[in-house]
């Protein structure tokens, strides 16, 4: 993959990169590479799909006639896999106001940034289907009945389904069909970006530039508008919503004109199905996959909708009082999720195993004396499971390998289990004979993995050393 990457590099620039570096993966198949020329840089992009590569460029090319900032695509291979694309840098908008998400406070400069984007949202939306031939869309060519159904079941299947709530599936297929309805019943055909939301937005010598639009297809303008201001992850306050509203509306009465309270109405009612999308999305990641950061943020997404939905109730009865029964799980009510503690621990067992101080009992002892041990051998005798001789005999002449993947499939069943029900202690035990090789080795590498995983608080004691360190939780 990459050598194809290179070879379109060489057949563009006449020489090869200096580097070549492999950007850390989005929600895609697309693997992204930078790499790096004498001068500049480029980004290569190998693509699995060629209809999605050709709407990308097509698309590409639209948003350069229209004027708007986004990557251009500087060369093609001749069987469409890959592509290379002009460097944006590493920043996004969402990693830009990291700090203003945090504190829930967004400076002048943040606003004004974001207001930017806003101003540009009408201007892709209307210029560039003047540009963009939308058969070449993918995988679709429009918004309609059949994706809006396609994002409802996905919020039927891999998230209501996961939360195991009991629910009426006819009362919320009349439901869907109703929303459906409404979603339709105001479509201007302008381009709908459909992914338009922070992470999707770079930031490069303080100008917005977008990315990431290969999705994109004709639909109405109301769809993109509540992605950005309704973006779960973002933490807009609603002072700053109502600003990015503004400057949208200001930009937009150059081709339309609408009335304020109709049109938040309506991109309330996209906010709604938007979230109901999200939530199908953070289902399948959390409750599915069991991938921590997916699970976190859906109470402040079940919030924002149901405070949505208190706008809708006549229409949306019967999804309500789901999104209400839901939220009061102790798996989403935010002031039960309580901090987790891992304490682990290595030991020898001449020693005997550690006691569970904080009173709950129970976690893991895993012995670690079938392994085979460096302790036998003179060089290694007064070094431990850190140092690096020793390590690179465990890694070399033993299964430690095969024995943590085991271990780990047990902790981290446990770790994501306690999270959840809002647990705070466990604890983990690695023993061998003496407690200073393989039990080392082996309570490092769990600890890590699970700081790594979970990002939770982990407090290492090695007994026999005298060693105790913590790290902090990343939550």
């Amino acid at each position: 993959m990459v050598e194809k990457i290179k070879e379109l590099y060489i057949c563009k620039f006449g020489t090869g990169p200096v580097s070549v570096t492999e950007l850390s993966g989005a929600g895609s198949n697309r693997v992204y590479y930078r790499l790096q020329g004498d001068v500049d840089s480029v980004i290569g992009v190998a693509g699995t799909s060629v209809q999605e590569n050709r709407a990308f460029v097509a698309l590409a090319e639209a948003f350069a006639c229209s004027g708007v900032d986004a990557p251009r695509v500087l060369a093609v291979s001749d069987d469409g896999l890959y592509y290379l694309q002009t460097d944006l840098g590493n920043v996004s908008l969402y990693d830009a106001m990291k700090e203003s998400r945090e504190n829930s406070v967004f400076s002048e400069h943040d606003v004004e940034l974001l207001c930017d984007v806003m101003s540009s949202l009408p201007h892709i939306q209307y210029k560039v289907p003047r540009f963009f031939d939308f058969s070449l869309c993918y995988p679709v060519s429009d918004f309609n009945e059949r994706t809006i159904m396609w994002d409802l079941n996905y919020f039927k299947y891999c998230f209501l389904k996961g939360t195991g709530v009991e629910f009426n599936e006819s009362l919320l297929e009349d439901e869907f069909e109703r929303l459906t309805s409404l979603l339709l019943s105001d479509n201007d055909d302008a381009f709908l970006y459909r992914d338009f939301q922070s992470r999707n937005v770079m930031v490069k010598d303080g100008k917005p530039f977008f990315i990431d639009f290969q999705g994109g297809r004709k639909g109405p303008v109301y769809y993109d508008v509540a992605s950005f201001v309704g973006q779960a992850r973002a933490c807009y306050t609603p002072c700053v919503v109502d600003k990015m509203i503004d400057a949208y509306l200001a930009s937009l009465a150059e081709y339309k004109k609408v009335d304020r309270s109709d049109f938040i109405k309506k991109v309330s009612l996209f906010r709604v199905f938007r979230l109901l999308q999200n939530l199908g999305a953070y289902g399948y990641r959390g409750l599915f996959e069991r991938k921590r950061a997916f699970v976190e943020v859906i109470p402040r997404a079940l919030a924002q909708l149901a405070e949505l939905l208190q706008n809708f109730t006549d229409e949306f009865p019967y999804i309500s009082s789901l999104i209400d029964e839901i939220s009061q799980l102790p798996m989403f009510v935010i002031d039960e999720i309580k901090e987790l503690t891992v304490d682990v621990m290595s030991f020898s067992y001449k020693r005997g195993i550690p006691q569970d101080t904080s009173g709950n009992g129970g976690g893991f002892v895993f012995d670690c004396r079938a392994i085979h041990n460096p302790g036998r051998y003179e060089p290694y005798k007064n070094l431990t499971g850190m140092d690096a001789p020793v390590i690179e005999f465990l890694e070399k002449e033993s299964n430690i390998a095969e024995f943590l993947e085991s271990a780990y499939a047990l902790v981290d069943n446990m770790v994501d289990t306690y999270k959840r029900r809002g647990f705070t202690h466990i604890q983990v035990c690695c023993g061998c004979t003496g407690g200073r090789h393989r039990s080392v080795y082996s309570a490092e590498h769990i600890a890590h993995h699970i700081a790594e995983k979970f990002g939770v608080k982990v407090v290492v004691t090695h007994k026999m050393q005298g060693v105790k360190y913590v790290i902090e939780s990343k939550v």
